[in-house]
């Protein structure tokens, strides 16, 4: 199932940090990523994580931690440059609602701030945000749109979090037509 490869490679970024402010926009947004998978746990710039989306090149620190994770760069940089066609309205309304609050909480378990407050407001912005000046959101946008300094992505509870996304997509498949369930469903990992 495609939001099952999504989750992966969700998972598969967990421990990467990365750094790019946003200057066209003023507005904050990550400059680290933390991984953590299982015993692993990295701090990358998200510029080293643009990079390697960009490029496919990789720091000395990424590439020690891909090799550790058992990951190779290029199945990585798939994983943070495969787009969703979305409409960012869609999206918007998707994420906004109840239905859209249960599915930020269950990813926020596994995506968030250090402080661990505020991540569903989060999550939504970085989503949103990526989806409007293209209607296409991919994982290094979220990265680097996410509006905290640093954000924690937690493999381990990322796998958790897809198995209840995946419960409330079947039972509410229906209500989430067009918005969320394209972007789940277009993200292959």
């Amino acid at each position: 199932m495609r939001l099952n490869s999504l989750i992966t490679k969700l998972s598969l970024i967990v421990g990467i940090g990365v750094s790019v402010p946003l200057w066209a926009t003023g507005a904050m947004a990550a400059e680290r990523v933390v991984l953590k998978y299982s015993v692993l746990r990295q701090s990358v710039s998200v510029a080293e994580l643009t990079t390697l989306a960009e490029t496919g090149e990789t720091s000395r620190s990424l590439r020690r931690y891909l090799r550790l994770a058992g990951k190779q760069p290029e199945e990585v940089r798939q994983t943070l440059t495969e787009e969703a066609q979305v409409n960012v309205v869609l999206v918007d309304r998707g994420l906004n609602n109840p239905i859209g609050d249960t599915v930020l909480d269950q990813v926020g378990e596994a995506i968030y701030p250090p402080s661990g407050e505020a991540s569903r407001e989060a999550l939504r912005s970085a989503l949103v945000l990526s989806a409007s000046d293209d209607d296409r959101i991919s994982l290094i946008e979220v990265i680097q749109n996410y509006p905290t300094d640093e954000v924690v992505v937690d493999g381990d509870r990322l796998v958790a979090a897809y198995g209840q996304l995946q419960a409330i997509q079947e039972r509410f498949g229906g209500l989430l037509e067009g918005g969320l369930e394209g972007v789940f469903d277009n993200i292959q990992f």
